[in-house]
């Protein structure tokens, strides 16, 4: 494995374990009822690379599985990051 190819994968676990903190977070917040991340910042974590972490928040903490654009975009994402960062490894690889 290339060093690119482990700065590739650093990265994407980086962006799953933000992305899992963030919706854990605004799952708390909306507990409490204080001020939300927007859903674009959501959606935006999870383009960026962090489907995964976005998916396992959602299933594990119960936040946003009623919506319907969380409950198809966020899988879709996941599939989109997915052929990416596939494609950029091999491409560097």
């Amino acid at each position: 494995m290339s060093s690119l190819q482990i700065v590739l994968c650093v990265v994407y676990l980086l962006m799953n374990m933000i992305s899992y903190q963030v919706m854990a977070a605004d799952k708390v917040r909306a507990k409490k009822h204080k001020q939300r991340v927007p859903e674009r910042t959501l959606f935006t974590l999870a383009a960026l690379g962090g489907g995964l972490g976005s998916m396992l928040a959602m299933q594990r903490k119960r936040h946003k599985t009623k919506h319907l654009s969380f409950r198809i975009g966020m899988p879709l994402l996941l599939f989109v990051n997915l052929m990416v960062y596939g494609y950029l490894f091999q491409l560097i690889g």
